[in-house]
Order: C-alpha cells, then sequence, then structure tokens
C-alpha cells in the first residue's frame, strides 16, 4: 500500500466519479508521515482531490502477527461545500480451492450462533447493522478460509455497517463499509472519518489455528492498557450491591445510597470475599427537574430519569458517595459507575436547571420496547459533546471512580435518531449525522480515559450498550464488554453456549455467576456448577451479603479463590473440545481448553449438562503434540494421554475442572 497507493484496497465516489486506490494519476500527493515504527508500523498517506478535499489514509501493520489496519478520513479544506461523497469502502479479493466463510452472528435475537457458508460456487452472502447497535444482529468480524489458509476480517465502527462475500468459482470479493447509504457534501472545514478495517491472513487452514492466531494478536495489540503504569489489563472480578440494600430495585443501582453500602462491604472484607470492583449501576443521578429516582414510581425509574449525571443529594449528600470509593480503594477495591451519554430525559428541566440547549436532543415518539419517548443527546454537535463531557468528567473525579461503565437504551432509535438531525441539517446530507456522532463517541471514550487515567484510574472502561451491542473492535480498544449480553445473566446453557462461540473472536468479557429465571431476578443459585460455567476474565459475582437470610459465604470463597488460580488462562489459547449447542440445549456434554503454550499448561472445564442422559464423553486435545498429564481438581486422579481420552461423569449438572500439563511419565 505505501510503496504502491493506487494499490490499496479502498474505493469511494466523488462527485459521481468512482476511485479505487489512490493513484497520483486522480490525487495529488501531499505527504507521506510515520507515526509509529517498530513492531508496529504506523503510516498516513495525504492526499488532495480536486484541490477541494484532502484525504489522510492510515495504515498500520503488525509485523509480530502479519496484520494490517486501515482507514481513511476526509476533509473539506476550499471555502465552498464540497461535491458529494459517496460509498467508501474497503475491497479484496481472495482466491484459493474450497473457499468457506465462518464466523458468529451477534446478540440478542441471534445470541452469538455460529454459522458456516460454502462459497465454492457463484454465492452472495451478505451481512448488516442497520439500527446502530454495532454487533446486536451480526457480527462484524469474519473467517474466512480458502487455498491452505485464510483471513481474519474486522469492522471497527461503532454504528451502522455492511460487509458482503461474493463467489465466483474460487474467487471471493470482500466488501465492507460503515454508514449505511452515505451520501454527503462536507461544509468548508468539516471533516468525517471511515470505519477501521483489519485484515489478519494466515496459512494454515485450521480453524483452531485461526482462532488462537486471532486471540493472541487480540491480547497482544489491542486490549486496553490496566492503568497509568502501561500493563494490559488484567482478568478481575466485580460485585454490584443493588439486591443487597433492603430497598426496592429495578434493574440497577436505583436502590443503593449513602446509608447502605458499609454493611456490604464491610461483611465482604470480614468473609474474605472482596473483589475488584464495585459496581454501582443506573439510578444513581438525580433527576433532570431536582427529585430522586425511585423504581416502580412513573416517570422515577432509572430509565426516565438520565441526562443530569450529577449524583442524587438525597442519596447521596454531602460527598459521601467519594467516601464510598475511598473506603472501597483503602480496602483494595476500586469502583465503576455507569453512564449513558447519548440519550437525556427531561430537555425542560435540563435546560432549567442544568444549561442544556433543547436543540441539541431529537425526540423519537416510538421505539422496539415500548417506552416513549427516547430523547436523543448529539454529541456529534461540539457544544453538546462539551457540555456532556465536563459533567461526566466532573462526577468522575469529585467521587473518584476508577472505571467508566457506559450503556446505550436508545431502544433501537438510533438510527432514527442520525435520520432526524440528517433531515435538519439539509437535503444532500445522508450519514454525515452518524459519522460525526460515531467519531465524536470514540473521541469521547479517549477522553474519559485520560481523566480516569489522570488520577490513578483505570485505562479502559465497560462497553455494554445494551448488553453486546458495541463490540466492535474499535470500542474494545477502548473497554470491554463487561457483561457480553443482557440474557447472560439467566441459564447456565447460555453461558456456556455464549462461551463456546464467543471466546472465539472476543477474549476478554464477562458474564453473570448466578443461574436464574429473568434477567433481573435477585434469586438465583451460584453453585460449583454455575460458578465454574463463569469463570471468564471478567467475573460478576452475583451476590448478598447482609440482606440474604442465609448467605453461604464459604460457597463465595471457593467461587473467586477458583477462579483466581484459573484466571491466569482465561487470555490464552482456546479450544471447543465438543460442538457448540444453542442456548436452550442442556442435554449435551459441553467442553473447552485454555491452554499457554509457552509453559505448556492449561485447563479443561467439561459440563454435563442437566438433561444429559450419556455418562461418558470422549475429548480430543487439538493442539496435542506429545503426552499431557490430566489431574482432576475434585478428585485429584490423574490420567496420562496423548491428546484422546474418555471421561465417566456419572451425575448430571456435574463441571469438572481438569488441570493440563505436558509430561514425560509413560501412558
Amino acid at each position: 500500500m505505501v510503496k504502491n497507493p493506487s494499490e490499496i484496497p479502498f474505493s469511494f465516489t466523488y462527485g459521481g466519479v468512482e476511485y479505487k486506490g489512490f493513484s497520483s494519476e486522480h490525487l495529488k500527493p501531499l505527504a507521506s508521515k510515520i507515526c509509529e515504527k517498530g513492531e508496529r508500523e504506523t503510516r498516513i498517506l495525504s492526499f488532495v482531490l480536486r484541490e477541494i478535499i484532502r484525504i489522510d489514509f492510515k495504515i498500520t501493520h503488525y509485523y509480530t502477527h502479519g496484520v494490517t489496519e486501515w482507514m481513511a478520513s476526509f476533509e473539506n479544506i476550499s471555502d465552498e461545500n464540497s461535491e458529494i461523497i459517496e460509498n467508501p469502502h474497503a475491497e479484496l479479493t481472495f482466491s484459493g480451492d474450497y473457499p468457506t466463510l465462518k464466523g458468529i452472528f451477534g446478540d440478542l435475537v441471534n445470541r452469538y450462533t455460529p454459522y458456516y457458508y460454502d462459497l465454492s460456487d457463484n454465492t452472495v452472502v451478505e451481512f448488516s447493522s442497520d439500527n446502530g447497535y454495532t454487533s446486536h444482529k451480526n457480527f462484524p468480524y469474519f473467517n474466512l478460509e480458502y487455498g491452505s489458509g485464510g483471513a481474519m476480517l474486522a469492522i471497527g465502527w461503532a454504528g451502522t455497517w455492511n460487509a458482503s462475500f461474493c463467489s465466483e468459482k474460487n474467487t471471493v470479493t470482500y466488501t465492507a463499509s460503515a454508514v449505511n447509504g452515505f451520501s454527503s457534501y462536507l461544509k468548508p472545514g468539516e471533516s468525517i472519518r471511515t470505519a477501521l478495517f483489519v485484515y489478519a491472513p494466515y496459512f494454515k487452514r485450521n480453524e483452531h489455528y485461526a482462532t488462537n492466531f486471532w486471540r493472541n494478536w487480540f491480547v497482544e495489540w489491542n486490549l486496553p492498557k490496566n492503568d497509568s503504569s502501561g500493563i494490559t489489563m488484567k482478568p478481575f472480578s466485580t460485585c454490584c450491591l443493588a439486591y443487597d440494600t433492603g430497598y426496592p430495585n429495578s434493574d440497577g443501582s436505583i436502590s443503593e445510597r449513602h446509608t447502605t453500602w458499609r454493611p456490604s462491604l464491610e461483611k465482604m472484607i470480614a468473609e474474605d470475599v472482596k473483589v475488584d470492583f464495585r459496581w454501582v449501576d443506573a439510578g444513581w443521578y438525580v433527576a433532570p427537574d431536582g427529585t430522586s429516582a425511585e423504581p416502580f414510581v412513573k416517570g422515577h425509574d432509572w430509565w426516565d430519569t438520565t441526562g443530569t449525571w450529577t449524583p442524587d443529594p438525597v442519596k447521596w449528600p454531602d460527598g459521601t458517595f467519594r467516601e464510598a470509593t475511598d473506603f472501597a480503594r483503602a480496602n483494595g477495591m476500586r469502583t465503576l459507575l455507569w453512564f449513558e451519554p447519548e440519550r437525556i430525559t427531561d430537555p425542560e428541566n435540563l435546560a432549567r436547571n442544568h444549561g442544556y440547549d433543547p436543540n441539541w436532543c431529537v425526540m423519537i415518539p416510538r421505539n422496539d420496547y415500548g417506552k416513549e419517548p427516547v430523547y436523543g443527546n448529539n454529541i456529534g454537535d461540539p457544544a453538546c459533546f462539551d457540555w456532556t463531557l465536563s459533567r461526566i468528567k466532573k462526577t468522575l473525579t469529585e467521587c473518584r471512580v476508577d472505571m467508566y461503565r457506559e450503556d446505550n437504551c436508545t431502544r433501537g432509535t438510533l438510527n432514527y435518531i442520525w435520520d432526524e438531525l440528517d433531515r435538519r441539517d439539509g437535503a444532500e446530507r445522508k450519514g454525515i449525522s452518524e459519522a460525526k456522532m460515531i467519531a465524536a463517541h470514540y473521541r469521547l471514550w479517549d477522553e474519559i480515559l485520560a481523566c480516569t487515567l489522570s488520577y490513578g484510574g483505570c485505562g479502559f472502561l465497560d462497553s455494554c450498550a445494551g448488553g453486546g451491542g458495541r463490540n466492535d473492535i474499535e470500542s474494545l480498544r477502548r473497554g470491554i464488554p463487561l457483561l457480553r449480553s443482557d440474557l447472560d445473566r439467566t441459564s447456565t446453557s447460555i453461558r456456556l453456549s455464549m462461551t463456546s462461540a464467543l471466546s472465539k473472536w472476543i477474549p476478554f468479557c464477562g458474564a453473570n455467576s448466578r443461574e436464574k429465571i429473568g434477567e433481573h431476578s435477585a434469586t438465583g443459585t451460584s453453585d460449583k456448577y454455575v460458578w465454574r460455567a463463569s469463570y471468564l476474565p471478567a467475573l460478576n459475582v452475583d451476590a448478598q451479603f447482609v440482606m440474604e437470610k442465609s448467605p453461604v459465604f464459604e460457597n463465595m470463597r471457593f467461587g473467586l479463590k477458583e477462579w483466581r488460580r484459573v484466571s491466569e488462562y482465561l487470555l490464552k489459547e482456546f479450544y471447543p473440545l465438543t460442538v457448540w449447542h444453542p442456548r436452550d440445549n442442556n442435554s449435551e456434554f459441553t467442553a473447552y481448553a485454555y491452554y499457554d503454550p509457552e509453559r505448556e499448561k492449561g485447563l479443561i472445564f467439561v459440563f454435563r449438562q442437566e438433561n444429559c442422559v450419556r455418562n461418558n464423553v470422549r475429548l480430543r486435545l487439538p493442539f496435542a503434540d506429545g503426552k499431557y498429564i490430566l489431574t482432576d481438581e475434585d478428585s485429584k486422579e490423574t490420567l496420562v494421554t496423548e491428546g484422546d481420552f474418555e471421561l465417566c461423569i456419572k451425575e448430571r449438572r456435574t463441571a469438572r475442572l481438569i488441570w493440563i500439563e505436558k509430561t514425560n511419565a509413560p501412558c
């Protein structure tokens, strides 16, 4: 790409003329700048089109893995409106025998279900995200196998996107774009950016190999930093105290207040069940009209009172929130706090009491969840961006919050919000509002991370967006999905199904640690079976410490201590050992392994599910290249194998943890 910009796999249309690559015949080269050099090298190639549009093409290559990524930005450097820019997209062609496409669908209705498409014949396979939740329906990551290898492909954009795979015999053309239907001119001085496009070729046609090639690159180069020390983030545990207050609660921390936190934290400390983060969810803020958000009161629940991002003075008077975070920090725990910057409520009172400009909001009378109306907050407007950011930073700093948690509950209306803003902007501006808001959203996160880092907080955040809604690779370079799906607060069969599929693509994520009926239930169990099904890099402990009549602290200590022992392997290689099962199938064995090839050690989780009628399961270690000693954590029984072995589990709903270590012992 650097030596021959005309071969860059990027195209767009300007003024009705299509441009493929960046040929000097059509664009004037302006500059070539090296921004980073070493194992990861980044260059920016700059061009001028018709003395009106400056294009900066940013390319990064990872020499350690052979991965390349790119994105483009367009800026109007003239004094007049530009002509129409349309359809900026990446396009790559792959040739090789027996092309196949593998991956998973997104969250919500698809629940990370795997797919497989044979592309050997003339075939077109298309994916899109249309409502603004980038990974709720489809998933912007793909594994294209062809010939003797393949390529992992990803689209980094937290809004709408499209991807297509068109095959003709053994040649596949991949086309990817973001901001669906983009067609807009740029005003003088205005700029936009495209999605990030990732191309990760591999040269061994084996799905296990491809999975762990991707995971290794993801962990090494994409995980955010833990803190100002610069080390990469490590597995951690969390716990929300919303159900440990004795007050009514409705899916958040709405019940928490200055009188409830201390007994819970002191009990956690006394019983040796401390977590790394105390999780404070929705409902901690004062409503725009100055009243408190209380559950089950019309117009005063957590959902209906967002926008101020100021602690409720009734629930948290006189610096008591800071008192709680200081206490947690002094006892080895940190605090994370919920925000939702892209949605506000009650714009009239926000304007009257908090300096909000009602022109920044967009009211959508309908939504997919039956709650009306939805007010979008236009952070793509620089003044709105500054107002929103300043309020968030003020609360984070004054309360010494370690981790920022962000949700998006616009309820399937983001695309309507963007369309309305486009309409306000005038004709021929399709997609400009989404382009501005998503770029602003990334900048917002960058500013927030700089804020938390400045006083010793985290270098990462929690990307939620309705649970599993914003898992694009650009977002995950700033944060992780602490709760990978809202549905993953319920059954163990769902949890095992999601782990088997999603862990191939996103190494760092979390689920709940209870099995219960309904996403918002406070009841449920966390026995050994559920604990082991819940061991992920983010362990979200669901427990009550003072309000439950007979809390089983021994069980909590078991889960936390065992998770700490296994957590060092959870970002290593991942191998599903049984076929994937749908979320409602609890009649099978599910097994998967984590393995550290450098230490030649790892672990296996084996689950005989609730309705599984078989006692025995035969497993094979895909990475085996010698002899391994397997040690059962519970019975301490050992087995030496060359990779194939059979297990007998006599009881249903049983989870086995088996340690792996390469050995020279005889079989």
